[in-house]
């Protein structure tokens, strides 16, 4: 866990760095937005900032913005000051701490950022297989191919692997290729210098220097265009990278897992992929079974997630009834672990006996979970409700509508919705750019409140 702390904090900087490194923190500080921007362009990254609430919190969402660098901010000031936590909310931070602080609050903060994704929670045979093997080769450094269905927990793995790994001490950077349009996944990964293109305003430390000493997750790889799947290949094999705009090559040291969700062999037969990329990449593969094959996890898995968005939320953590189970267990599961967690976070809500009922876990829609085609029934519905009335309607209105009403119904979730939408996410996400700079409200990731961007 890295965090960068901005400012003073209300002269309690002292006694919060004490506290964070106390839960495990490593902790670096800025005096102000510019330092920090300065820090984490040249690499030593955070997981979480801390900043001190009379400095220009929406300034430095903004700049962090754009230079695509994306840390989730935390606002600290006196516990007095309730316009200035409420504005600093406004201005972008995620929660605000009151200072002097306190330690199960600092804990609390935390461990919400580090989330538990380090945790594999199984008990299905199948599933104890991929973590024997994970287990086994987490030591080496070879690289490894994380493969499975969306939602399957393939990030999760790939913690799992570099935390039993060598490099656990050092950074686990992570970078979803599909996330970050073609033209800066380059400098994303690999840097650039000063005035390289336009928007370059300073040098900027890449991914893979970023990572150095530790594991580089490369994300979701079969998106990534084929031009710069070469550069890639130079920097696995050579172990040194070439920032845009540089004039001499950087010596890495970093191990390389990548996910997909798709087939690299047909990926490699249609022109879309490198072979000898893929032979680099998949000196392992860890194949993630779908959650409908390993049937044994469910009721594991919706243990673990009631008692942690009960706990989340302050409520009890009640049992599931027998139809519940029932329910659950037989479900397709078309969206896997994520779905699953999904149903529970909301059943948790939802529920109010003593029991989580089948009532509780009911789809947004209203209806039950089914074992036929669950969420692609789901959207099919909300299709049927987006495409009546088409009549004086552009194909571009129709379309928007049918893109937002399935990701609502995925909970915003939008790896899930690309599947059922049946384009790549990167479409996706520049469908919703287009959207939301026409004023349309996206829904976020996690179901939250409607937001004006992606």
């Amino acid at each position: 866990m890295r965090l960068l702390i901005v400012g003073t904090l209300g002269g309690q900087l002292t006694t919060a760095t004490k506290l964070a490194m106390d839960k495990g923190a490593s902790v670096t500080h800025a005096e102000s937005n510019t330092q920090a921007l300065a820090v984490l362009r040249a690499g030593r990254g955070a997981d979480l900032l801390m900043v001190d609430v009379s400095l220009d919190i929406r300034d430095l969402g903004n700049r962090l913005d754009a230079e695509r660098i994306h840390v989730p901010i935390v606002a600290c000031g006196v516990s007095n000051d309730a316009r200035a936590a409420v504005k600093a909310i406004h201005a972008g931070a995620k929660e605000y701490i009151p200072l002097p602080p306190d330690p199960d609050l600092i804990a609390a903060v935390l461990a919400a950022v580090a989330d538990d994704r380090r945790e594999m929670i199984y008990r299905d045979e199948a599933m104890a297989g991929v973590v024997k093997l994970a287990t086994q080769i987490a030591g080496s450094d070879a690289s490894v191919l994380i493969t499975g269905e969306s939602g399957t927990g393939k990030e999760v793995l790939a913690r799992f692997v570099h935390t039993r790994s060598q490099r656990a001490k050092k950074p686990f950077i992570s970078v979803n290729c599909a996330a970050i349009p073609e033209n800066l996944l380059e400098s994303e990964l690999f840097g650039h210098e000063k005035g390289a293109f336009t928007g370059a305003l300073g040098r900027r430390i890449g991914k893979f220097e970023e990572a150095n000493g530790g594991t580089l997750l490369l994300d979701e790889i079969s998106e990534m265009d084929v031009r710069l799947q070469a550069k890639l290949l130079r920097a696995i094999q050579e172990r040194v990278i070439d920032r845009v705009g540089g004039s001499r090559p950087v010596p890495v040291d970093i191990r390389i897992i990548a996910t997909s969700n798709r087939n690299l062999a047909e990926a490699v037969r249609d022109g879309k992929f490198r072979e000898d990329l893929l032979f680099r990449l998949n000196v392992v593969n860890l194949k993630l079974p779908p959650l409908r094959e390993r049937p044994a996890d469910i009721g594991e898995l919706a243990q673990y997630f009631i008692k942690k968005y009960s706990d989340a939320n302050g409520l009890p953590a009640r049992p599931l009834s027998a139809e519940a189970r029932r329910a659950l267990n037989t479900h397709r599961w078309p969206g896997n672990v994520r779905e699953l967690e999904n149903t529970l976070h909301r059943a948790v809500l939802l529920a109010s006996g003593p029991e989580i009922g089948i009532d509780g876990i009911l789809t947004p829609e209203g209806a039950r979970l089914d074992t036929a085609h669950g969420a692609v029934a789901h959207a099919t519905m909300a299709a049927e409700q987006v495409t009546r009335n088409l009549v004086g309607r552009t194909v571009a209105e129709v379309e928007r509508d049918l893109i937002l009403e399935t990701l609502k119904h995925c909970l915003g979730n939008r790896t899930h919705a690309a599947n059922i939408l049946g384009i790549s996410i990167r479409t996706l996400r520049n469908k919703l750019n287009e959207y939301a700079h026409d004023g349309a409200p996206i829904p976020p990731p996690g179901g939250g409140e409607m937001r004006g961007a992606a």
